[in-house]
């Protein structure tokens, strides 16, 4: 049992935190899992507290998960200015955000050709590329 954490002890200390049960927990959530992951901090608390079937602090999730996407483990993607999710693939993807079920899903590289890119700012590069496809419903008339 203590040799499966051991990739999460790892991830936390190198993180900057202490590998409590909580923070053990959260990574078991995020990182024990064959698919990408994309949740909201109050989607992964929710999700925490059924498989441990108890409560977490908030405070925990919030300061684990950016301590995560500070050290490069977890990406963050932010929609509508006040909705942030956050991503268990790191590397650089597109995604389809659907309106009704606020469900953000991943895109295939090669469905997108990205062919023209102006020049960044003068003493800048271009660090990434993201791309978010907003779908709904085709009867779903919506007022935009």
């Amino acid at each position: 049992m203590i040799s499966d954490l051991k990739p999460y002890v790892e991830r936390l200390r190198s993180s900057g935190l202490r590998p409590t049960k909580q923070r053990l927990s959260i990574c078991k959530v995020l990182f024990d899992r064959k698919a990408t992951f994309h949740f909201t901090i109050d989607q992964l608390k929710k999700k925490i507290e059924k498989s441990r079937k108890s409560k977490i602090s908030l405070a925990t999730v919030y300061n684990t998960v950016h301590a995560f996407k500070n050290n490069g483990y977890l990406k963050e993607i932010s929609l509508r200015g006040n909705k942030t999710f956050f991503d268990t693939n790191v590397t650089s993807h597109y995604h389809f955000y659907d309106y009704e079920t606020g469900e953000l899903m991943d895109i295939k590289n090669e469905e997108i050709i990205v062919n023209k890119l102006p020049l960044a700012p003068k003493g800048k590069k271009i660090k990434d590329v993201e791309i978010i496809v907003r779908v709904a419903n085709n009867n779903h008339n919506q007022k935009k």
